[in-house]
Parts: structure tokens; sequence; C-alpha cells
């Protein structure tokens, strides 16, 4: 049987994530996931890609704001109100993408700056500002929030142990940053999943998800690597690009959790 195993999201684009228990879905994927972004003086967004330091600030959500925390300075810790605290919108950039974004604050961008060391500003996405999904890859006009381009990533752990039987030092599911980890069934299972369900909501699996050098980052000590690049390229590697997990799109709304039953449709 292949059941939900774990949940996660990333509230600011490029930081740590969060583990959850249950995770409610919205009209661009789970509650708070990936809603706020890092932004640099063009306003195009930050990523660890250019700025691994990003990896060391981990996010807490609490009822009413998360709080992002330095964790190789603990003392160092920043509350982000869930509501923005200014009324100021300006246009921002996610890959070729522009859409309306909401400045947070002043003394959030002071913060940032400081701890990653590079002049950079928060935004917030709200709920107005609606930003669509590839057209090649939509069923509905579906829309996505600063994600890279789809509402949820999943992968099964049978894919995380099998390539981690191939690697002198095993790696941790958070390299990859899903949003959805199941367990059972084969290695890759998660490439094949055209449709499935979980309780009363239907997902398609809608394109294979290209891996970048994020995915050798340690999230503990922003410390590159070659892996698991080096080893994925020797047998994920399709049209010059490395696969590792599955874009979701999603028809339907409700709250998902850890031990749910995943049904795959055959039509």
């Amino acid at each position: 049987m292949l059941a939900v195993s774990e949940l996660y999201i990333y509230p600011v684009k490029s930081l740590g994530g969060i583990a959850l228990p249950a995770a409610s879905l919205t009209d661009r994927g789970f509650e708070y996931d990936r809603r706020w972004m890092l932004v640099d003086e063009n306003n195009r967004f930050l990523s660890q890609r250019e700025v691994p330091l990003m990896a060391c600030l981990h996010v807490e959500l609490h009822d009413d704001y998360l709080v992002v925390i330095n964790i190789h300075k603990p003392d160092f810790f920043y509350p982000i109100p869930l509501q923005p605290l200014t009324t100021e919108t300006t246009m921002v950039t996610v890959w070729d993408d522009e859409c309306p974004a909401q400045w947070v604050s002043a003394k959030a961008d002071a913060w940032f700056s400081e701890q990653l060391e590079i002049s950079c500003r928060l935004v917030h996405m709200p709920d107005s500002s609606h930003r669509h999904v590839d057209e090649r890859y939509a069923n509905n006009k579906e829309i996505t929030s600063f994600s890279d381009g789809y509402p949820l990533l999943m992968i099964g752990q049978a894919s995380l142990d099998d390539l981690n039987s191939r690697l002198a030092s095993p790696l941790p599911m958070n390299r990859f940053r899903p949003n959805i980890v199941f367990t059972g069934g084969l290695p890759f299972q998660e490439d094949d999943m055209q449709q499935f369900g979980i309780g009363d909501i239907r997902f398609w699996g809608v394109k294979l998800c290209a891996r970048c050098v994020m995915t050798t980052i340690d999230q503990q000590t922003a410390v590159k690597t070659k892996e698991p690049l080096k080893t994925l390229s020797t047998y994920r590697m399709k049209d010059n690009k490395i696969l590792f997990g599955q874009n979701l799109l999603y028809q339907g709304r409700g709250t998902i959790r850890v031990g749910d039953a995943i049904t795959i449709s055959s039509s």
C-alpha cells in the first residue's frame, strides 16, 4: 500500500522547511507554502543557488507569525507576521514569471540582509496575486505560489533509499525539498503516477522535477559537494536533465495527513 509518510511546507522560498502532521490545500498549494520570498535589488528571487547561507535560516510556524532562526546563531531570530505590515506592492520575478507581491517591512529587510551578508528584501504573495503554472502542463489554468513552477512536489521514500544505496554517505530527504513523501511501492514509482487520489482530492503527476545544484547543499552547514548530482547523473539523466521527484497538480480542497492512503487511478 502507498501511504503519505511526510508532509512539508517551505514558507519562505529557499529557506528551511517545516515538517507537518497534516497540511491543508489552498488554491496554490499547501497553506503558507512559499508565500514569502527574498528578492535582490532588481526584485528577482534569491535562492540557495546564489546564496547558500539561506540553508541555515530555518523557519517555525506559530499561530499568527513565522519565526526565522539562524541555526548557527540561535540568538538571531526574526518574527514575521502572517499578514504584512505594509500595503506597498511591487512586481517581482520568479524565473520567467512576473507577479505582484507585497513588501513585508523595512525591519525584515534589514534583518535578512544582515544574516545573509547581501542586500535583499522580503516580499509576500497576497491572495490577489495569481501566478499560473506552465500552460503546457496545466489542466485548468492552475496557479502556484513562489515555488519554482508547480504547487506540489512528491517523492517516494523508495527513490531516496535507492539513491542512498549508491552513495558513500546517505543523504536526508531535505536535500530535495518535497511537499509529499510516500512509502510503499518501487523506487521512482512517482515517475508513472499520472493520476491518483488522497482522500477526496484528485492529483495529477504532470512533470518530472529537474534537479539543480541546490541538492548538493548541506541544509545544516550550507557546504556544497558533488553529490547527489554526480551519482544521479549516472542513472537519472534524460535530455541533459537530472530527474528526481514528480511535480503535481490537483483538484479539490481539504487536508492531507501523514498516514493517508494513496490510491492510483486507472483513468
